[in-house]
């Protein structure tokens, strides 16, 4: 049984940082992409970034510059460093993981998802 357990979130004042981590068990995704999404209330889930390995990347544009994710494929882990954080960052962020290749961009495409970590960015 696969499980995605995210850990790091929590209270932040803009212009803070803050970072996740998600460790996966039960299957590895050396070579595979596992990355993050982010859910606001009252908003659809929406891609925050992937990453295959540390070298394969990809981030949307609202984040761009200011977050950065890395992989420990050692330990089956993703990491999601915040910098930068402003108010509309709020919401809670999920890891995910795919079993196939290619970076995808819709929550539809990951078939592995963490139970969500609250974060909060205060003006």
């Amino acid at each position: 049984q696969v499980q995605l357990v995210e850990s790091g979130g929590g209270l932040v004042q803009a212009g803070g940082s803050l970072r996740l981590a998600c460790v996966a068990s039960g299957r590895t995704f050396g070579g595979y992409p596992m990355g993050w999404f982010r859910q606001a209330p009252g908003k659809e889930r929406e891609f925050v970034a992937a990453a295959i390995g540390s070298a394969i990347t990809a981030y949307a544009d609202s984040v761009k510059g200011r977050f950065t994710i890395s992989r420990d494929n050692a330990k089956n882990t993703v990491y999601l460093q915040m910098n930068s954080l402003k108010p509309e960052d709020t919401a809670v962020y999920y890891c995910a993981a795919r079993g196939t290749s290619g970076i995808q961009y819709s929550p539809g495409q990951y078939a592995y998802w963490g139970q969500g970590t609250q974060v909060t960015v205060s003006a």
